[in-house]
């Protein structure tokens, strides 16, 4: 669903991403782990075409970013770590807006909304302000937005940012959930390696550089500590 080759973005005398190659394959729960400024965000912006990258190429759902940046996005659903919903608007205007951007019928987009709130348990609030609501119902609207058009492919950008316990449980098993059910690919940065627990992958990223990749079980004997956390901290920490 996702393959990036050889890319690299620059700020000034910064390296954000240093040459990094990845593939993210079909129905598939993975995490990208790196401490703060390990350049998990910069990479979201180069996929979803916020920035430009300085070289390499982005190929999402068989669609070159670069030659055919619509057919590409049109793969991507994505949760920014910062919130964009409009907070004066009810959830089912917001989700609304969203469907006319991806061209969604009327009909079919009404039809989503109500059975994707349902399914997160938020269809009784459709009428609520976003800014009546937890920080945990806000991050499923955003997730409920993402998943309108049924893009193959989602980005979670640091998603449980200022989320409870349960609520950041909640997220993850929802996303778990659409990749068995569905055959959805996620692809979830963090930097909380509980958050790693139940991926099929992890992918540890610092400094740009990719320092290892594999289950969890190969990540932790590459990094070369008893436990993902330790081996984690160990070679992040410098």
């Amino acid at each position: 669903m996702l393959s990036i080759r050889g890319l690299t973005k620059r700020y000034g005398e910064r390296t954000a991403l240093d040459a990094l190659s990845l593939e993210i394959g079909a129905g598939s729960f993975c995490v990208l782990l790196g401490p703060n400024g390990a350049g998990k965000s910069t990479l979201f912006q180069l996929v979803t075409g916020l920035f430009a990258a300085d070289a390499g190429e982005i190929i999402v759902g068989g669609h070159s970013l670069k030659r055919e940046p619509s057919a590409a996005l049109r793969s991507l659903g994505v949760v920014f770590q910062q919130a964009s919903l409009d907070l004066d608007l009810s959830i089912r205007r917001n989700l609304l807006f969203q469907a006319d951007l991806q061209g969604l019928p009327r009909a079919l987009a009404e039809q989503r909304i109500r059975d994707d709130c349902a399914r997160l348990s938020i269809d009784a609030d459709l009428g609520r302000k976003v800014r009546e609501l937890s920080g945990g119902n806000r991050r499923k609207i955003e997730l409920v937005r993402a998943s309108l058009h049924r893009p193959p492919l989602l980005l979670m950008d640091e998603a449980t940012v200022g989320l409870d316990p349960k609520s950041r449980r909640d997220l993850l098993g929802t996303l778990q959930a659409d990749v068995r059910e569905l055959g959805v690919s996620v692809l979830w940065a963090t930097h909380w390696v509980e958050e790693a627990e139940q991926a099929d992958r992890v992918l540890v990223l610092h400094k740009g550089k990719l320092l290892a990749d594999g289950t969890r079980e190969e990540v932790t004997s590459a990094l070369g500590e008893p436990t993902l956390e330790a081996g984690f901290i160990s070679k992040t920490s410098h």
